[in-house]
């Protein structure tokens, strides 16, 4: 079992930056793959960002270059630095943790870029 807790969403305009941040139950290096999903109003949640147990990382093509994922093992906490935002952006994001095969989830967190 594997408990997630999200901070760090808010309203901000375009153009500007958030920090998300997910603190897990367990060590977050012992989790296969932990990442960042989004969900849109009537959209289907999609892959934002994700990292692996050995360090490599994965983004979504439309967030290159403006959105970068890191671990932070002092706090056991795996965090989504968001910049250059935009009103597209704007959606509910959601950590996953991958471990033993098994997808966990944390209870999201609103971002919303005002144009």
């Amino acid at each position: 079992q594997v408990q997630l807790v999200e901070s760090g969403g808010g309203l901000v305009q375009a153009g500007g930056s958030l920090r998300l941040s997910c603190a897990a139950s367990i060590s977050i290096f012992s989790i296969n793959a932990m990442g960042w999903y989004r969900q849109a109003p009537g959209k289907q949640r999609e892959l934002v960002a994700r990292i692996f147990r050995g360090g490599s990382t994965d983004y979504a093509d439309t967030v290159k270059g403006r959105f970068t994922i890191s671990r932070d093992s002092a706090k056991n906490t795996v965090c989504l630095q968001m910049n250059s935002l935009k009103p597209e952006d704007t959606a509910v994001y959601y950590c996953n943790a991958l471990y033993w095969g098994k997808d966990y989830w944390g209870q999201g967190t609103q971002v919303t870029v005002s144009s």
